[in-house]
């Protein structure tokens, strides 16, 4: 065993990625062994810091609105090629309300607008957009208003988008490919996780439908039923429907970025991860994609959680090896906090990890 890479997302609410790195590889002896970091996210928890490290920059700060509409201070990244990295969760997120703060018929995509004109008065004109963990659903419209507010009172949005923002382009990170509205859509499915009641999700779906016939007319398409629309409830869709929008899964776009392919070359072996794996991590998400990667140059790919269910269909998948970090018998309040998941990690490491390089 000469060359491992590390590329594990985030155990959301308890480390990030670089810190799930970091508990590993500091048990290892780095004298005995090659080892590669590589901070991962697939645009949601950890977004902003994983690209930055990949692409190099800076953080920078902005004075914007949360979902509830108070004042703010919100973090955004401008790498050395001068492109903007913007994880909308920083000014939209679920995690900036309390529980019973949270109410998607409330709660605003605003913030998000700020840091886009905050970005573009600072040089910026490329965007990448992480779409995850929000705790809106307004289909975008207030980040939309907090742009439309920024200029004249005499522009409207059209003028502008096709104007004053015609240089512009995003690049949306995302695992999600919900339509906006409909049974699968942004309201229907996530909603009930911000706080949504069984009518407001019906009203969210409709207000939706309604936005997306009023959008159609003002720009002359319609993307509503476009993969990805449905992201960061609806977000997905303002993006996609008013501006010179890409969606690309985030894994794969982080990892294009990091250069993970050419760090294949000669790695004995790829370790990767997230918070709890279970079916749902083949359908696209982080560790899924990297496996894909490994498979085509036959490198060993194992994954850890702090949970695991389905293991047997993750390993028929192609996972050589699955690991929980967590003892059956911990509760899962217990095991988030991260004292003890670090040593969680230090336990597995010891048990699993340095055996095969001795």
């Amino acid at each position: 065993m000469k060359k491992i890479i590390l590329a594990i997302d985030s155990f959301k609410g308890c480390m990030t990625s670089e810190e799930v790195e970091n508990a590993i590889s500091s048990n290892l002896n780095s004298k005995e062994i090659e080892i590669h970091k590589i901070p991962m996210s697939d645009g949601g928890e950890g977004m902003l810091q994983a690209f930055i490290s990949a692409m190099g920059g800076k953080i920078k700060e902005a004075n914007v609105h949360d979902p509830l509409m108070r004042p703010i201070t919100a973090p955004y990244g401008i790498t050395s090629g001068g492109t903007a990295v913007i994880e909308t969760a920083k000014a939209c997120g679920l995690t900036l309300m309390t529980a019973e703060e949270r109410n998607p018929m409330k709660a605003s995509t605003y913030g998000v607008g700020e840091l886009i004109i905050h970005a573009m008065h600072s040089g910026c004109r490329n965007f990448i957009i992480g779409l995850g963990g929000s705790g809106t659903s307004d289909c975008g419209a207030g980040m939309l208003r907090a742009i439309s507010d920024s200029f004249p009172a005499e522009k409207n949005i059209k003028d502008i988008i096709c104007n004053e923002m015609k240089n512009c382009s995003f690049t949306l990170a995302s695992d999600v490919r919900n339509p906006l509205y409909g049974p699968e859509g942004a309201a229907r499915i996530f909603a009930p996780q911000k706080g949504a009641t069984e009518n407001m999700v019906a009203e969210l779906d409709e207000r939706a439908k309604k936005f997306a016939c009023e959008s159609a007319l003002i720009m002359g398409k319609d993307t509503s039923h476009e993969p990805g629309a449905g992201a960061a409830g609806g977000l997905g869709y303002a993006f996609l429907q008013y501006f010179h929008s890409t969606f690309r899964s985030g894994a794969d776009l982080l990892l294009d970025l990091s250069g993970f392919d050419s760090l294949l070359d000669g790695t004995d072996l790829v370790i990767t991860g997230e918070g709890h794996a279970d079916a749902q991590t083949l359908m696209g998400k982080l560790p899924e994609r990297l496996l894909r990667r490994s498979q085509r140059h036959n490198i060993p790919v194992w994954l850890i959680a702090g949970r695991v269910s389905q293991s047997n269909k993750l390993l028929s998948e192609g996972f050589q090896r699955i690991y929980s970090i967590t003892p059956e018998c911990m509760p899962t309040e217990k095991a988030v906090i991260p004292d003890i998941a670090r040593e969680n990690i230090k336990r597995w490491t010891e048990a699993h990890l340095l055996p095969i390089i001795r």
